[in-house]
């Protein structure tokens, strides 16, 4: 998570990210998959409504997700 966090992760540094806006879990590796799988073929505005739905000031989550690291 931290490593996200500072962009040390090929993705997050290509693409600069620096907030975690929107998390879900799962209760297994493969479900969570085939749902990233899923979100990927959404359009822009719908995973937007997903995220605004959950956390309308797009406050960053890594904090409260500390405890997995």
């Amino acid at each position: 998570m931290t490593e996200h966090h500072a962009g040390l992760v090929i993705h997050t540094k290509r693409y600069r990210i620096r907030r975690l806006v929107h998390v879900e879990f799962h209760d297994r590796i493969v479900d969570a998959i085939a749902h990233e799988k899923r979100l990927k073929r959404w359009r822009r505005a719908w995973k937007i409504n997903l995220i605004e739905t959950n956390n309308p000031g797009w406050r960053d989550l890594t904090g409260d997700l500390a405890w997995l690291d």
